[in-house]
């Protein structure tokens, strides 16, 4: 006679345990390893953006503008002043003008120049998400939502978020610390020495602000910022918008604080005693662990850790600020 011996229940529940406990440590190992995918996606999405720049300066002979006015031409020689206040006349910002290089230059047809962007004939065109503009990791990213400020939120306006930001310069380079640098007003920008410029800022030719060449970053291309993550894991309304062309929703810039980097907007306000906003509306920030990804002006990427001396962060966002910066590795 055959004995048919079955599991005990003993042995049964230690299976089990070895089962539950190679799936804990299977889980992390495999969540790990779609960050890693997600991480790297978002560097190729930058490296995109920074040849795209590349291509645009090869066909214009110059980088785009930050915001862009109906007003203004595009490229050197730039000689009239933007009718109006200071955002009345904002039509386009780098990232639509540089939608031609990135493939997509049937959505940029679909854009009229004609009209802000906040208005209807514009809704379809705002409220397209661009999987080149968002990175993987950014959470709530495919949805349109209303600015927490300017022309949109006055009339209520939604815009498809994104998640890179270009680099409008330095703003403590006068012993400032607000934030305010080359995407404000012309009170702000005269207030600013031209050293302290990015390689994408507001252009404002009464005030000698032109856009940018390659030739002009004397610092170094290699050693230079142009677009990096700009995501915060809090206020959504404050985050980087990729079509709206207004003030610093799409333009960052280095104010020599850690809390830019953190990207965490609420945070970032309630670590100033005084609750001051300005550095965190223009903070860089970035949904993966303990780094901020960024171009540089050369085309290549790079890791930037948040813990990066705040000094050294600020040279390096500036064109020819003549400092002696060299990007981390």
């Amino acid at each position: 006679m055959i004995r048919r011996r079955g599991f005990t229940l003993i042995e049964l529940l230690v299976v089990i345990t070895i089962i539950g406990i190679l799936i804990g440590l299977l889980i992390p190992a495999v969540q790990a390893a779609r960050e890693a995918g997600r991480r790297a996606q978002c560097l190729n999405n930058l490296r995109q953006i920074g040849l795209a720049l590349h291509s645009y300066h090869s066909a214009r002979e110059c980088l785009p503008q930050g915001n862009i006015y109906q007003s203004a031409g595009q490229c050197p020689g730039i000689d009239t002043e933007p009718q109006g206040s200071s955002y009345a006349t904002q039509s386009a910002n780098w990232a639509i003008a540089l939608l031609p290089h990135l493939e997509q230059e049937a959505l940029f047809n679909t854009y009229d120049f004609n009209h802000p962007s906040e208005t209807d004939a514009n809704k379809a065109f705002r409220e397209t998400s661009l999987a080149v503009y968002v990175c993987p990791s950014d959470i709530d990213a495919q949805t349109p939502i209303v600015p927490a400020s300017g022309p949109a939120f006055d009339t209520g306006a939604k815009y498809a978020p994104g998640s890179y930001r270009a680099v409008s310069g330095r703003s403590d380079i006068n012993g400032h610390d607000t934030g305010l640098n080359y995407l404000d007003s012309q009170s702000t920008l005269i207030s600013y020495k031209k050293n302290a410029r990015g390689p994408i800022h507001m252009v404002l030719p009464l005030w000698k602000f032109h856009v940018e060449t390659f030739d002009k970053i004397r610092d170094g291309l290699s050693n230079t910022l142009l677009v990096g993550e700009s995501t915060t894991a809090t206020s959504p309304a404050q985050r980087t918008f990729w079509a709206y062309p207004y003030a610093y929703y799409t333009l960052s810039g280095a104010t020599a604080q850690p809390r830019i980097l953190w990207g965490d907007f609420d945070r970032c306000v309630s670590a100033n005693a005084n609750g001051i906003q300005v550095p965190c509306k223009r903070q860089w920030g970035s949904p993966h662990s303990g780094i901020v990804n960024f171009a540089l002006c050369d085309g290549s990427v790079r890791s930037i850790a948040t813990s990066i001396d705040m000094t050294l962060f600020g040279n390096l966002s500036t064109i020819d600020g003549g400092e002696a910066a060299q990007a981390p590795d």
